[in-house]
């Protein structure tokens, strides 16, 4: 997951970086509302924490621009501002939460968590795939109730291919979500990690379209049932479906 910082203290925007690195995910990190649009021209963001006061302007005006022209990520504001007004303005302008500074690092990833799940329209904070079960929070992952240990990239690697719920995910997609601007990428980088989760997970769980890029097939489990299939499920037992007649004694149907 990859996660865009629009900032100005340096010193604030290096200890965020490092907290959410330490989460496992991949971030950039702007100063001003020009480098930030930039950014979002070529690359594709998860998330984005957007402080309001910058240099160049202010963070209120830039959100609405970029939801008018389009953007849906979750954008989390974190400010001094704490004025109701503020809040409201910030809510009202496309903002998916507000954080008054300073806030705790665990609380922020707890937040951008919510954010996430409400993006993938998901309720449950945890990601499953048949007996693969996935915990963010706890930065865990286990299959048929055994833990399985990954490195930060093979976890981040298996959380954007869950999260695409069946996508394909071109090569390109792929190391958007893992790399930030300032990180060295080698040539076969995630054609390893991929190695390295297929060998710990099984190769049975991400597909490959040649040419394409990778996916996780939904789980049956996971595939929605149709309207029919909900509405039987909720019946009492023995009653007919709306629509559906119930035979009389005698009467073939």
């Amino acid at each position: 997951m990859r996660v865009l910082i629009v900032e100005d203290d340096a010193g604030i925007a290096s200890g965020l970086a490092a907290n959410l690195k330490g989460g496992g995910y991949a971030v950039d990190v702007t100063p001003t509302l020009a480098l930030a649009s930039a950014a979002l021209r070529v690359e594709s963001f998860d998330l984005v924490l957007l402080d309001l006061n910058l240099p160049d302007g202010d963070g209120l005006d830039w959100l609405g621009q970029i939801r008018l022209a389009g953007a849906t990520m979750p954008v989390l504001i974190m400010t001094a501002r704490d004025a109701l007004p503020d809040r409201i303005a910030g809510l009202d302008q496309g903002a998916d939460d507000y954080l008054v500074k300073p806030f705790e690092p665990q609380e922020l990833l707890a937040r951008m968590r919510v954010a996430l799940r409400r993006s993938e329209g998901r309720a449950s904070p945890l990601l499953r795939h048949g007996d693969l079960v996935v915990d963010p929070a706890a930065h865990s992952v286990t299959r048929q109730g055994q833990p399985v240990v990954l490195r930060a990239k093979e976890y981040a690697l298996l959380l954007t291919l869950l999260r695409a719920s069946g996508q394909v995910l071109s090569r390109q997609r792929l190391e958007q979500a893992l790399y930030g601007f300032d990180e060295v990428l080698d040539s076969n980088a995630l054609e390893v990690h991929m190695h390295h989760l297929r060998r710990k997970l099984g190769d049975g769980l991400v597909k490959t379209v040649r040419g394409v890029g990778y996916y996780v097939p939904v789980a049956p489990a996971d595939a929605p049932a149709s309207v029919q299939e909900t509405a039987a499920a909720l019946l009492p037992q023995g009653l007919p479906a709306q629509g559906g007649a119930t035979p009389k004694p005698g009467h073939a149907c």
